[in-house]
């Protein structure tokens, strides 16, 4: 059987020619990941967090996908001018579901927001505008065209899960957020960084729980570039 995969989605104020409504998004280039990667996308909008176990018993794998950010009170963080896109019905339906894959140990990959999103369900904290940490730290949101091609190195740890998943240990990755952890959640670990530091990677404790977070946006690089792609193969082999 092909592997069903769940992608999260945003939701969005769109025009159109009755007038503003508000939709449930997705950038295209997740679900060509996951085609290209062998499995089947599905996508989750953000509901009754009660309607997560049913979800889970229907999909193999789940991708945990960007948008925008974490609302700083569910970490005990400050409400920096920087923060954007707050949505408390994705933030409650996310963070419940992060829990119950980390429950479940289901097959996951996060992207950017996802990692973020994992890290605060599991306990962890963020870092609410890397620019305002100091001048030293690289810029890390970069827009436009820019935003679809590699931008700084990182290192991944040497024998990692998530190295594995990237079949290297140094990569260079796009960069399009401008929040980060700060405090790792119970169960996770460092698995990747760039040169100033900022955590670009976290994987479990737990060798038997299939998940890979990362900061940047491998979907973005596309089909074409090879570390990205195996990434989302490695995911549809592990919910296959």
């Amino acid at each position: 059987m092909t592997p069903v995969i769940g992608i999260t989605t945003s939701l969005r104020t769109i025009p159109v020619s009755s007038g503003d409504v508000r939709a449930h998004t997705l950038v295209t280039t997740y679900t060509t990941m996951v085609r290209r990667a062998g499995g089947i996308p599905v996508l989750l909008t953000p509901g009754d967090p009660a309607e997560i176990p049913h979800l889970l018993g229907r999909l193999d794998g789940i991708v945990m996908s960007g948008g925008g950010d974490v609302d700083p009170a569910r970490y005990g963080g400050k409400q920096h001018p920087t923060v954007y896109g707050v949505d408390f019905l994705r933030d409650e339906f996310e963070l419940s579901l992060a829990s119950a894959l980390a429950e479940r140990r289901v097959p996951t990959v996060c992207i950017c927001r996802g990692l973020q999103v994992m890290n605060v369900a599991l306990g962890g904290t963020l870092i609410e505008d890397i620019a305002a940490e100091g001048a030293h730290l690289l810029p890390h949101w970069v827009e436009g065209e820019a935003a679809s091609q590699p931008q700084h190195p990182i290192a991944l740890e040497a024998g990692s899960a998530t190295a594995k998943a990237f079949g290297r240990e140094e990569l260079r990755v796009n960069t399009l957020h401008h929040q980060a952890v700060r405090q790792v959640g119970a169960g996770l670990v460092i698995t990747g960084r760039s040169p100033d530091g900022i955590v670009e990677a976290l994987a479990p404790e737990d060798a038997d729980w299939p998940m890979w977070a990362v900061q940047w946006h491998p979907e973005y690089l596309g089909p074409d570039d090879e570390p990205s792609l195996s990434l989302f193969e490695t995911l549809v082999r592990a919910a296959g």
